[in-house]
Order: C-alpha cells, then structure tokens, then sequence
C-alpha cells in the first residue's frame, strides 16, 4: 500500500510503499496526491521504499510504468529511496530522458533525499 508522507509544501507528493503494492494504490492514493499538487505547476516526487516494502503485485508493475511515463513529463524532481538493487537500477536507466532531475538515495539517506526534495 501507499501511504502519503506529511509535512511537505503542496508541490511535493511523497509517497512510503509498506506491504505490497497494488494497482489501486496507483489510483486512490497517488494519481489523486498527484492530481492535487500538478495543479500549483513545478511538481515533485519523493518516493519512499523502505524496509517494509515486500514488493509489487502484477497489476501495480503496469500501473507503475504507466504512472512514471506520465509523471517524467510533469515532474521537476523526483527522489527515489530505496535500497533495492533493481529499482536503484531501473532508475538508472529511465533516468535518461527525464525532463526533470531523478535522484535515486539509499534508505539511510532519507533525510538528505527529503531536503533535496525540496530544496530549491
């Protein structure tokens, strides 16, 4: 599941992924977090995936794919935590072509990842 991480300016969607992550977690939790802050215009992502993430159902890897492609366009930062080797390195390859600045930072790293979130 998604839960939203509080405590940051209406621009910045933060997301911690606990448990298995479904599709519906896209479309009730994200899509609408995400719908509210694009509204302002310079949207951003920190994207949390900590030791309570165990993984992504089928439904959710589309869904997730999907939702990148949409969110490369609009965002001007996203931060990635996470210690999990092929996110990390799937990152590292979508990373190309991104309009905005991806940033992949190690869970230990969580702070820093929030402050460069947003920073300006």
């Amino acid at each position: 599941m998604f839960q939203l991480i509080d405590g940051l300016p209406a621009e910045v969607v933060g997301v911690r992924a606990v448990g298995v992550v479904t599709k519906e977690d896209y479309e009730t939790v994200l899509d609408p977090a995400v719908e509210a802050a694009g509204a302002g215009g310079s949207l951003r992502i920190l994207y949390v995936l900590g030791p309570e993430f165990e993984r992504y159902s089928a439904g959710a890897m589309l869904a997730d794919t999907e939702e990148y492609a949409k969110l490369w366009r609009a965002c001007s930062r996203m931060a990635v935590v996470t210690d999990v080797g092929w996110i990390r390195d799937a990152c590292g390859l979508f990373r190309h072509g991104l309009p905005g600045d991806l940033r992949v930072f190690a869970y230990a790293d969580r702070e820093a990842a929030r402050d460069w979130i947003v920073g300006d």
